[in-house]
Protein backbone atom coordinates (compact mmCIF):
# COMPACT_ATOMS: atom_id res chain seq x y z
CA UNK A 1 0.00 0.00 0.00
CA UNK A 2 1.20 3.58 -0.57
CA UNK A 3 3.10 5.72 1.89
CA UNK A 4 2.94 9.53 1.99
CA UNK A 5 4.78 12.28 3.83
CA UNK A 6 4.40 16.04 4.12
CA UNK A 7 7.52 18.02 3.18
CA UNK A 8 8.70 21.49 2.21
CA UNK A 9 10.19 22.30 -1.19
CA UNK A 10 13.71 23.63 -0.64
CA UNK A 11 15.03 23.93 -4.20
CA UNK A 12 13.84 23.61 -7.80
CA UNK A 13 16.54 21.53 -9.49
CA UNK A 14 15.24 21.06 -13.06
CA UNK A 15 12.18 22.29 -14.91
CA UNK A 16 10.88 21.42 -18.37
CA UNK A 17 7.42 21.10 -19.91
CA UNK A 18 5.38 18.70 -17.81
CA UNK A 19 8.01 18.08 -15.12
CA UNK A 20 9.80 19.68 -12.20
CA UNK A 21 12.53 17.97 -10.21
CA UNK A 22 12.85 19.45 -6.74
CA UNK A 23 14.59 18.95 -3.43
CA UNK A 24 12.43 18.71 -0.31
CA UNK A 25 12.90 18.13 3.38
CA UNK A 26 11.89 14.51 2.70
CA UNK A 27 14.38 14.04 -0.15
CA UNK A 28 14.40 14.51 -3.92
CA UNK A 29 11.04 14.45 -5.68
CA UNK A 30 9.50 15.19 -9.05
CA UNK A 31 6.21 16.94 -9.81
CA UNK A 32 4.15 16.23 -12.91
CA UNK A 33 3.06 19.80 -13.55
CA UNK A 34 0.41 18.93 -16.13
CA UNK A 35 -1.34 16.91 -13.43
CA UNK A 36 -0.75 18.72 -10.10
CA UNK A 37 0.59 22.10 -11.24
CA UNK A 38 3.90 23.78 -10.45
CA UNK A 39 5.53 23.99 -7.04
CA UNK A 40 7.74 26.73 -5.62
CA UNK A 41 10.45 26.91 -2.96
CA UNK A 42 8.73 27.08 0.41
CA UNK A 43 5.59 25.22 -0.69
CA UNK A 44 4.29 22.51 1.60
CA UNK A 45 3.67 19.36 -0.44
CA UNK A 46 2.53 15.79 0.06
CA UNK A 47 4.97 13.32 -1.48
CA UNK A 48 4.42 9.67 -2.27
CA UNK A 49 7.43 7.89 -0.77
CA UNK A 50 6.41 4.31 -1.61
CA UNK A 51 8.87 3.52 -4.42
CA UNK A 52 11.89 4.92 -2.58
CA UNK A 53 10.88 3.08 0.59
CA UNK A 54 10.73 -0.18 -1.38
CA UNK A 55 14.00 0.50 -3.20
CA UNK A 56 12.38 0.39 -6.65
CA UNK A 57 13.75 1.83 -9.88
CA UNK A 58 12.79 5.47 -9.44
CA UNK A 59 16.39 6.57 -8.91
CA UNK A 60 15.67 7.71 -5.36
CA UNK A 61 12.93 10.20 -6.27
CA UNK A 62 9.66 10.67 -4.42
CA UNK A 63 6.59 11.84 -6.35
CA UNK A 64 4.78 15.05 -5.43
CA UNK A 65 1.16 14.07 -4.91
CA UNK A 66 -0.32 17.47 -4.05
CA UNK A 67 0.73 21.02 -3.24
CA UNK A 68 -0.78 22.02 0.11
CA UNK A 69 0.08 25.67 -0.53
CA UNK A 70 -2.85 26.08 -2.94
CA UNK A 71 -6.56 25.74 -2.28
CA UNK A 72 -7.59 24.80 -5.82
CA UNK A 73 -6.17 23.97 -9.23
CA UNK A 74 -7.76 24.15 -12.66
CA UNK A 75 -5.85 22.82 -15.66
CA UNK A 76 -8.45 22.55 -18.44
CA UNK A 77 -7.75 19.76 -20.92
CA UNK A 78 -8.35 19.67 -24.66
CA UNK A 79 -11.07 17.04 -24.78
CA UNK A 80 -13.29 14.58 -22.95
CA UNK A 81 -11.10 11.47 -22.79
CA UNK A 82 -9.68 10.85 -19.33
CA UNK A 83 -6.41 9.07 -18.58
CA UNK A 84 -5.40 7.55 -15.24
CA UNK A 85 -9.15 7.12 -14.98
CA UNK A 86 -10.96 6.71 -11.67
CA UNK A 87 -7.97 7.74 -9.60
CA UNK A 88 -7.50 11.04 -7.77
CA UNK A 89 -5.09 12.10 -10.53
CA UNK A 90 -7.38 11.44 -13.52
CA UNK A 91 -6.93 14.15 -16.14
CA UNK A 92 -8.81 15.18 -19.26
CA UNK A 93 -5.92 14.77 -21.66
CA UNK A 94 -8.25 14.39 -24.61
CA UNK A 95 -7.40 12.01 -27.43
CA UNK A 96 -6.49 12.47 -31.06
CA UNK A 97 -9.34 10.14 -32.02
CA UNK A 98 -11.72 12.94 -31.04
CA UNK A 99 -10.29 15.06 -33.87
CA UNK A 100 -8.79 12.59 -36.38
CA UNK A 101 -10.67 10.02 -38.43
CA UNK A 102 -7.66 8.32 -39.99
CA UNK A 103 -7.44 5.22 -42.21
CA UNK A 104 -6.73 1.99 -40.38
CA UNK A 105 -4.46 0.55 -43.09
CA UNK A 106 -0.80 0.97 -42.10
CA UNK A 107 0.15 0.57 -45.77
CA UNK A 108 3.15 -1.65 -45.17
CA UNK A 109 4.82 0.72 -42.70
CA UNK A 110 7.50 -1.06 -40.64
CA UNK A 111 6.67 -1.14 -36.94
CA UNK A 112 9.47 -2.11 -34.57
CA UNK A 113 8.16 -3.32 -31.23
CA UNK A 114 10.47 -3.33 -28.22
CA UNK A 115 10.13 -4.49 -24.64
CA UNK A 116 12.34 -1.85 -23.01
CA UNK A 117 12.27 1.95 -23.19
CA UNK A 118 16.04 2.10 -23.73
CA UNK A 119 15.75 0.22 -27.04
CA UNK A 120 13.89 3.09 -28.73
CA UNK A 121 16.76 5.54 -29.46
CA UNK A 122 19.03 2.68 -30.51
CA UNK A 123 16.51 1.43 -33.07
CA UNK A 124 15.84 4.96 -34.34
CA UNK A 125 19.54 5.81 -34.70
CA UNK A 126 20.29 2.60 -36.61
CA UNK A 127 17.31 3.08 -38.93
CA UNK A 128 18.21 6.67 -39.78
CA UNK A 129 21.76 5.68 -40.78
CA UNK A 130 20.30 4.13 -43.94
CA UNK A 131 17.25 6.40 -44.25
CA UNK A 132 18.38 9.83 -43.00
CA UNK A 133 15.39 11.68 -44.45
CA UNK A 134 12.77 9.38 -42.97
CA UNK A 135 10.31 10.31 -40.23
CA UNK A 136 10.39 8.25 -37.04
CA UNK A 137 7.46 8.26 -34.61
CA UNK A 138 7.63 6.77 -31.13
CA UNK A 139 4.49 5.25 -29.61
CA UNK A 140 4.79 4.93 -25.83
CA UNK A 141 2.48 2.35 -24.30
CA UNK A 142 1.20 2.25 -20.73
CA UNK A 143 3.19 -0.87 -19.80
CA UNK A 144 5.51 1.06 -17.48
CA UNK A 145 5.82 4.73 -16.51
CA UNK A 146 2.78 6.69 -17.67
CA UNK A 147 4.10 10.28 -18.02
CA UNK A 148 6.22 10.88 -21.11
CA UNK A 149 7.58 14.00 -19.40
CA UNK A 150 9.55 11.69 -17.13
CA UNK A 151 11.61 10.26 -19.99
CA UNK A 152 15.11 11.69 -20.31
CA UNK A 153 15.52 9.55 -23.43
CA UNK A 154 12.69 11.32 -25.26
CA UNK A 155 14.31 14.67 -24.48
CA UNK A 156 17.62 13.35 -25.83
CA UNK A 157 16.01 11.83 -28.93
CA UNK A 158 14.31 15.09 -29.83
CA UNK A 159 17.54 17.01 -29.35
CA UNK A 160 19.42 14.51 -31.51
CA UNK A 161 16.75 14.53 -34.21
CA UNK A 162 16.13 10.77 -34.14
CA UNK A 163 12.42 11.02 -33.33
CA UNK A 164 10.05 13.33 -35.18
CA UNK A 165 6.83 12.76 -33.25
CA UNK A 166 5.47 10.97 -30.21
CA UNK A 167 2.16 9.37 -29.27
CA UNK A 168 1.13 8.17 -25.82
CA UNK A 169 -1.29 5.22 -25.88
CA UNK A 170 -3.66 3.83 -23.28
CA UNK A 171 -3.14 5.55 -19.93
CA UNK A 172 0.30 6.87 -20.87
CA UNK A 173 0.13 10.62 -21.43
CA UNK A 174 2.17 13.60 -22.59
CA UNK A 175 2.96 12.76 -26.23
CA UNK A 176 2.43 15.04 -29.20
CA UNK A 177 -0.80 13.08 -29.66
CA UNK A 178 -2.83 11.14 -27.11
CA UNK A 179 -4.33 7.81 -28.22
CA UNK A 180 -6.97 5.67 -26.58
CA UNK A 181 -5.31 2.40 -27.63
CA UNK A 182 -2.09 1.07 -29.12
CA UNK A 183 -3.71 0.01 -32.44
CA UNK A 184 -5.18 3.48 -32.81
CA UNK A 185 -1.78 4.98 -32.02
CA UNK A 186 -0.27 2.99 -34.90
CA UNK A 187 -2.79 4.42 -37.36
CA UNK A 188 -2.28 7.94 -36.01
CA UNK A 189 1.50 7.58 -36.31
CA UNK A 190 1.23 6.72 -39.99
CA UNK A 191 -1.62 8.95 -41.11
CA UNK A 192 -1.54 11.90 -38.69
CA UNK A 193 2.22 12.16 -38.07
CA UNK A 194 3.36 10.78 -41.47
CA UNK A 195 5.67 8.12 -40.04
CA UNK A 196 8.03 6.10 -42.21
CA UNK A 197 8.96 4.02 -39.15
CA UNK A 198 6.95 3.49 -35.98
CA UNK A 199 8.75 2.33 -32.84
CA UNK A 200 6.54 1.01 -30.06
CA UNK A 201 7.75 0.41 -26.51
CA UNK A 202 6.73 1.19 -22.97
CA UNK A 203 8.06 4.14 -21.01
CA UNK A 204 10.79 3.88 -18.37
CA UNK A 205 10.30 1.27 -15.67
CA UNK A 206 9.48 -2.16 -17.11
CA UNK A 207 7.77 -4.41 -14.59
CA UNK A 208 9.22 -7.89 -14.39
CA UNK A 209 9.29 -11.00 -12.22
CA UNK A 210 10.86 -14.40 -12.54
CA UNK A 211 7.63 -15.79 -14.00
CA UNK A 212 7.44 -16.08 -17.78
CA UNK A 213 4.18 -14.14 -18.02
CA UNK A 214 4.81 -11.86 -15.06
CA UNK A 215 6.15 -8.92 -17.02
CA UNK A 216 4.69 -5.99 -18.89
CA UNK A 217 6.99 -6.97 -21.79
CA UNK A 218 4.31 -9.41 -22.97
CA UNK A 219 2.34 -6.42 -24.30
CA UNK A 220 4.63 -6.62 -27.34
CA UNK A 221 2.72 -9.68 -28.62
CA UNK A 222 -0.55 -7.77 -28.90
CA UNK A 223 1.15 -4.84 -30.64
CA UNK A 224 2.83 -7.14 -33.16
CA UNK A 225 -0.49 -8.84 -33.92
CA UNK A 226 -2.26 -5.48 -34.24
CA UNK A 227 0.42 -4.30 -36.66
CA UNK A 228 -0.05 -7.35 -38.85
CA UNK A 229 -3.85 -7.09 -38.72
CA UNK A 230 -3.71 -3.43 -39.79
CA UNK A 231 -1.43 -4.10 -42.75
CA UNK A 232 1.84 -3.02 -41.22
CA UNK A 233 5.21 -4.77 -41.22
CA UNK A 234 5.80 -6.10 -37.66
CA UNK A 235 9.40 -6.44 -36.44
CA UNK A 236 10.37 -7.56 -32.95
CA UNK A 237 13.34 -5.83 -31.32
CA UNK A 238 15.23 -8.55 -29.46
CA UNK A 239 16.39 -8.04 -25.89
CA UNK A 240 19.74 -9.74 -25.39
CA UNK A 241 22.59 -9.21 -22.95
CA UNK A 242 26.11 -10.39 -22.35
CA UNK A 243 26.36 -8.68 -18.96
CA UNK A 244 23.08 -9.24 -17.10
CA UNK A 245 23.67 -11.24 -13.94
CA UNK A 246 20.24 -12.88 -14.18
CA UNK A 247 20.44 -16.13 -16.11
CA UNK A 248 16.99 -15.61 -17.68
CA UNK A 249 18.27 -12.48 -19.42
CA UNK A 250 21.71 -13.77 -20.47
CA UNK A 251 22.01 -14.12 -24.22
CA UNK A 252 18.53 -13.74 -25.67
CA UNK A 253 16.14 -12.83 -22.85
CA UNK A 254 13.39 -15.28 -21.96
CA UNK A 255 10.99 -12.40 -22.66
CA UNK A 256 11.70 -12.82 -26.38
CA UNK A 257 10.53 -16.43 -26.44
CA UNK A 258 7.49 -15.59 -24.35
CA UNK A 259 6.46 -12.74 -26.65
CA UNK A 260 6.92 -14.87 -29.77
CA UNK A 261 4.96 -17.76 -28.23
CA UNK A 262 2.07 -15.36 -27.58
CA UNK A 263 2.17 -13.74 -31.03
CA UNK A 264 -0.34 -15.27 -33.45
CA UNK A 265 0.98 -13.51 -36.57
CA UNK A 266 4.18 -14.36 -38.38
CA UNK A 267 6.61 -11.53 -37.68
CA UNK A 268 10.20 -10.60 -38.44
CA UNK A 269 12.73 -11.06 -35.65
CA UNK A 270 15.99 -9.15 -36.04
CA UNK A 271 19.07 -10.67 -34.36
CA UNK A 272 22.83 -10.37 -34.49
CA UNK A 273 25.00 -13.42 -34.94
CA UNK A 274 26.05 -13.44 -31.27
CA UNK A 275 22.43 -13.75 -30.14
CA UNK A 276 21.36 -17.22 -31.23
CA UNK A 277 17.63 -17.63 -31.79
CA UNK A 278 16.03 -20.53 -33.63
CA UNK A 279 12.35 -20.22 -34.56
CA UNK A 280 10.50 -21.80 -37.46
CA UNK A 281 7.20 -20.04 -36.69
CA UNK A 282 8.63 -16.55 -37.33
CA UNK A 283 11.10 -15.02 -39.78
CA UNK A 284 14.48 -14.67 -38.07
CA UNK A 285 16.83 -12.27 -39.87
CA UNK A 286 20.48 -12.31 -38.81
CA UNK A 287 22.53 -9.14 -39.31
CA UNK A 288 26.25 -8.50 -39.14
CA UNK A 289 27.55 -6.85 -35.95
CA UNK A 290 26.25 -3.29 -35.78
CA UNK A 291 28.73 -0.49 -34.92
CA UNK A 292 26.11 1.29 -32.86
CA UNK A 293 28.58 2.89 -30.45
CA UNK A 294 29.97 5.20 -33.12
CA UNK A 295 26.52 5.96 -34.50
CA UNK A 296 25.30 7.03 -31.05
CA UNK A 297 28.40 9.18 -30.60
CA UNK A 298 27.65 10.95 -33.88
CA UNK A 299 24.22 11.90 -32.48
CA UNK A 300 25.66 12.80 -29.06
CA UNK A 301 23.41 10.20 -27.46
CA UNK A 302 24.46 8.49 -24.25
CA UNK A 303 22.16 5.64 -23.29
CA UNK A 304 22.16 3.12 -20.49
CA UNK A 305 19.98 0.07 -20.00
CA UNK A 306 19.76 -1.55 -16.59
CA UNK A 307 22.56 0.85 -15.64
CA UNK A 308 24.93 -0.40 -18.37
CA UNK A 309 26.18 1.60 -21.33
CA UNK A 310 27.26 0.32 -24.74
CA UNK A 311 30.79 -0.45 -23.53
CA UNK A 312 29.50 -2.55 -20.66
CA UNK A 313 26.88 -4.51 -22.60
CA UNK A 314 27.56 -4.26 -26.35
CA UNK A 315 25.27 -7.23 -27.11
CA UNK A 316 22.22 -5.39 -25.81
CA UNK A 317 22.91 -2.35 -27.95
CA UNK A 318 23.86 -4.30 -31.07
CA UNK A 319 20.74 -6.47 -30.76
CA UNK A 320 18.46 -3.43 -30.51
CA UNK A 321 20.25 -1.74 -33.42
CA UNK A 322 19.68 -4.83 -35.57
CA UNK A 323 15.94 -4.10 -35.56
CA UNK A 324 16.59 -0.62 -36.94
CA UNK A 325 18.92 -1.97 -39.61
CA UNK A 326 16.40 -4.60 -40.69
CA UNK A 327 13.55 -2.05 -40.72
CA UNK A 328 15.56 0.23 -43.01
CA UNK A 329 15.92 -2.61 -45.52
CA UNK A 330 12.20 -3.34 -45.68
CA UNK A 331 10.11 -2.04 -48.60
CA UNK A 332 8.53 0.58 -46.36
CA UNK A 333 5.29 2.48 -46.46
CA UNK A 334 3.18 2.49 -49.61
CA UNK A 335 2.52 6.19 -50.09
CA UNK A 336 -0.25 5.55 -52.60
CA UNK A 337 -2.28 4.06 -49.73
CA UNK A 338 -2.47 7.24 -47.68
Amino acid sequence: MPSFETAEVTEVLVERPGLQRVDTTAGRAYALTDVIGRVEVGDQVVVNTTAVRLGLGTGGWHVVHWNLSRDRLELPGPGHIMKVRYTSLQADTGAAEEDHDVPTDLAGTPVVVGTLHSQVPIVATAYLRDRPDARVVYVMTDGAGLPMALSELVVGMRRAGVVHGTITAGHAFGGDLEAVSAPSALALAVHALDADLVIVAMGPGVVGTGAALGTTAVEAAAVLDATAALGGDPILCVRASGADQRERHRGVSHHVSTVLDLTRSRVTVAVVAEAVLARDDHDVVVTDPVPISGWLDERDLWITSMGRDVGQDPLFFSSAAAAGVVAARRPGRRRDHG
